[in-house]
């Protein structure tokens, strides 16, 4: 016993640093010499004579195993202490790293850092998202069992597939249940003449399909009490125009059982005083996004705020697309028992209640928090009350894996609200995550095939699609999507909007393969291969830009038609501008659409820029929102040799840091400032003398938060500061946005440069 303490002491004296050096140089670490391994060996189990062997071989089988299993567990201590310890280290100092780069760039860089300058930081520019994307994807591979997944394919095993619960795949098949007569949707056929079967069980034809391909829509207006000026278009006819409800009541809604008791239990919270006076289960605006959103026309609505109403919306199209899973699957388990109680050779087509794959409704949201708080709404939506609670499973894991870490520390550096909004939580861009919902129950992690929703980001969809040409790719289980949603677009413009391009390429085509189907319950708008013109499409947005309007015009064939807010800014961002600053607009003119790019660049070199090459006008910002123009420009001053620096979304750490100081100190003339940085960082940048907007911002509110920049320096002096806008009749929405529609007439209407003085209270 006295050996076998002796061994242990021996380990659990070693400090942090020698067990961290143990992992990081192997066996030139005098721990793993092997001359000390036998010695520690023979602390524990001494080798024994041939005397002893005898006396051994006469002892019991017992003493055998219990050596064999100290044995086992000494090299397990061995293999395991040190790293699980070094991590942890790791973890800690890497941590502390990322707080004082953090710190270093808000402290404007009064120390000078040893790395290298010049070309080396164009050679190191690495995404930060990637990166963020690809520790996270690490995380998910080190996941371990939690609610049944399997621990023997961990990492050391190599790389593991994404987890999937196939565990419950029997329990969750809509082919072998039946509809629970308790459920109380027994008579769902009686029950749905509603909105929902009206749009799914109308058959189109084929001269109704060509018009929808080929003909331009017909297009009314209507003005509502809360959504504003709303324009409806359709193909097929002139739809009779929606009309706004003052007062719902909620069996008029036609929504399924469970959720017409806990529907305004969990909407609650968003009702005012008024509302619940009126006893109105919905908000004036839920109540006219949810009228619209339950006739299954499209729905593009522009006016989202993460501030105000994001939550409020959120709720709102989570309502519609449970209401409509739960009603197409009580709709299948109903027919599943009238086809167990049929005779056989009887007709079975009245039974086609499917499509060619099961996963009905495809929600695109941007970051893990929001997936998060969409399913916690469903489960809300789904429990009747406390004690009738539904089965969720892998509940755990999807908390673990979506929710933010609580021992997390919140950044020092204070942020606008709507940054704290939007990026709350777990802002992770890369997931994807089955949901199956059955009567009582919720399974999470589902393969998409046995799932009813999908909720993904773009990234995540997009690298489960693929590109043509690879081997692995998959975008059959988008083939029967009925609802798609789309929240907060506007951030994609921020991410990678070629993902939702690409998705939209992808959406509502026949599948390659059968996936098990049954052919005779399949819908004939299936097999046909018009999906997409019964495809409802929800589109929210912060922001109206055209890269948004192509996709909802282009790529949504609803046959019922469309609706979307088109409401214009009457004041602008340029109001809330709070120095006294000058506003140069100047007009550029181009051809088309496709040639501003080029006119917008020979305009600034020709008659811009030379306006600044002087050393008095030192302290310039050149914010640019495309990267494409960026990089552009950036190639264009290295070749002439001009006195600048630049930020982006790709700059390390350590070079933004460098090019603040530099330009505060004046030591850099000019500063080339992209607007996805400034999304994503939303940093002070001081020493500002003179602003140029290579083009107007994406987001209308970053217009009046770069210019109010200049006031963060004390030494400026007012008089010379200056602004320099570009615009062409192409930015007639950003123009809109910036400076309100009278005055966008009217600078549209007039070909010359407008000046405009803003005091501080316009």
């Amino acid at each position: 016993m006295g050996k076998r303490r002796a061994g242990r002491e021996l380990l659990r004296s070693l400090s942090k640093k020698q067990k961290k050096h143990l992992r990081e140089f192997g066996e030139e670490h005098p721990f793993y010499d092997k001359l000390l391994l036998l010695m520690l060996l023979q602390l524990c189990f001494p080798l024994q004579s041939d005397d002893s062997d005898k006396s051994s071989a006469e002892s019991d089988s017992e003493t055998e195993v219990e050596q064999v299993s100290g044995y086992h567990k000494l090299l397990a201590t061995l293999k395991t202490l040190p790293e699980s310890e070094s991590e942890e280290e790791e973890d800690e100092s890497e941590s502390e790293e990322a707080e004082e780069s953090e710190a270093e760039m808000d402290s404007e860089g009064s120390q000078e850092t040893g790395e290298a300058e010049g070309d080396e930081e164009d050679k190191n520019d690495v995404p930060e998202e990637e990166e963020g994307s690809l520790d996270t994807a690490e995380q998910m591979l080190s996941q371990e069992q939690t609610d049944g997944a399997d621990t023997s394919c961990g990492p050391r095993h190599g790389v593991i597939e994404e987890f999937t619960d196939v565990k419950h795949e029997s329990e969750f098949s809509l082919e072998t249940n039946f509809m629970e007569e308790e459920s109380g949707d027994g008579n769902a056929d009686k029950r749905d003449s509603n909105p929902f079967k009206q749009h799914m069980d109308k058959e189109l034809e084929d001269k109704e399909i060509e018009k929808i391909s080929t003909l331009p829509k017909t297009s009314s207006q209507s003005q509502w009490p809360g959504l504003g000026q709303l324009i409806f278009s359709s193909t097929l006819e002139k739809h009779k125009s929606l009309k706004a409800d003052k007062e719902v009541d909620v069996k008029q809604l036609h929504l399924h059982k469970p959720l017409e008791s806990t529907w305004p239990k969990v909407n609650k919270q968003f009702l005012s005083s008024v509302d619940k006076a009126s006893d109105s289960p919905f908000t004036p605006l839920q109540r006219e996004l949810f009228c619209i959103m339950n006739s299954y026309r499209d729905l593009f609505y522009p006016e989202r705020n993460a501030l105000t109403n994001g939550e409020e919306i959120r709720h709102a199209y989570c309502l519609h697309a449970l209401n409509h899973v739960l009603k197409a699957n009580a709709q299948v388990l109903s027919n599943n028992a009238k086809r167990r109680d049929r005779k056989p050779g009887s007709d079975s087509d009245d039974c086609r209640d499917q499509g060619l794959t099961r996963p009905k409704v495809l929600m695109i949201v941007p970051f893990r928090e929001c997936a998060l708080r969409i399913v916690h709404i469903f489960i809300s939506l789904l429990e009747v009350n406390d004690k009738k609670k539904i089965d969720v499973s892998n509940k755990k894991r999807f908390k673990g894996e979506f929710g933010s870490d609580p021992e997390e520390k919140p950044p020092s550096l204070k942020r606008p609200e709507d940054y704290e909004a939007v990026f709350a939580g777990n802002i992770d861009d890369h997931f994807r995550i089955g949901v199956a919902i059955l009567q009582k129950s919720m399974r999470l992690y589902a393969p998409f095939y046995s799932s009813d929703i999908i909720i993904a980001s773009p990234l995540g969809i997009r690298t489960v699609i693929g590109a043509e040409g690879e081997k692995k790719r998959d975008f059959d289980f988008l083939s029967s999507i009925e609802i798609l949603i789309i929240d907060q677009a506007d951030i994609y413009l921020m991410q990678n909007w070629e993902h939702v391009l690409h998705l939209m390429k992808h959406i509502n085509l026949l599948p390659l393969d059968s996936h098990g189907v049954d052919f005779s319950r399949v819908r004939m708008l299936n097999l046909n291969n018009w999906s997409k013109y019964y495809r409802q499409t929800l589109l929210f947005s912060a922001l109206q830009d055209p890269q948004i309007n192509s996709v909802f015009s282009k790529h949504c064939f609803n046959y019922v038609g469309q609706v979307a807010i088109r409401n214009v800014p009457l004041t602008g961002s340029i109001s809330h501008v709070v120095v006294q600053l000058p506003h140069v607009f100047r007009r550029l003119e181009a051809e088309s659409v496709t040639s501003v790019i080029d006119a917008r660049f020979q305009f600034f070199i020709d008659k811009v820029l030379p306006e600044y090459r002087d050393a008095i006008m030192s302290h310039t910002l050149i914010f640019v929102p495309s990267y494409f123009d960026y990089v552009r420009l950036r190639n264009y001053f290295k070749k002439e040799d001009l006195n600048f620096t630049h930020i982006c979304e790709y700059t390390k750490k350590a070079a933004v840091c460098r090019a603040r100081r530099f330009f505060l100190k004046g030591e850099e003339q000019f500063l080339l400032f992209t607007e996805r940085f400034h999304f994503y960082k939303r940093y002070t940048i001081k020493g500002i003398r003179n602003l140029i907007f290579y083009e107007l911002p994406t987001y209308s509110h970053f217009y009046s938060e770069i210019c109010n920049m200049l006031k963060a320096t004390d030494n400026g002096v007012d008089a010379t500061w200056t602004c320099t806008v570009l615009y062409s009749k192409y930015d007639a929405q950003k123009l809109a946005a910036v400076v309100g529609i009278d005055r966008t007439a009217q600078m549209l209407q007039s070909k010359k440069n407008v000046h405009l003085f803003v005091t501080g209270e316009n």
